[in-house]
């Protein structure tokens, strides 16, 4: 397992990285996109259901088309080592100044790069 200094440079490595296809600078083409996300990446989004890597690349293509204008801020970092070059990263996001999501992404080591497994976003409710 990562030891505490260790677990807070890949911390730092993915934070750079978060939130995931937000960060214009990893690339907004196919191939980016691919390099990116592991073959077996999957995603649960807000609405609860889920998406294959291919739909998630459809649609993040047809977004970045579009060059609206993106307002986010993401805080909250943490990090944590689930197997050896497994990790997960959670964090919050809030989206437009109101939407607010809890993330989280399981990021692999492999192929001497940094690929994304597993993503979902979760709408965090008003409490009443």
């Amino acid at each position: 397992m990562a030891s505490g200094a260790k677990l807070q440079t890949i911390r730092d490595e993915l934070i750079k990285r978060e939130p995931i296809f937000h960060r214009l600078e990893w690339g907004t083409t196919r191939v980016d996109l691919e390099n990116m996300t592991h073959e077996d990446f999957w995603e649960v989004g807000a609405s609860g259901k889920k998406y294959t890597r291919e739909f998630v690349i459809e649609t993040l293509l047809e977004r970045y088309k579009k060059q609206e204008a993106d307002i986010w801020e993401a805080k909250g970092f943490e990090c944590f080592e689930i197997a050896p070059d497994n990790y997960l990263l959670t964090y919050t996001l809030i989206q437009d100044y109101t939407r607010i999501t809890r993330r989280s992404t399981l990021w692999r080591f492999c192929e001497n790069t940094w690929k994304i497994l597993y993503h979902q976003g979760t709408i965090v409710q008003e409490e009443k």
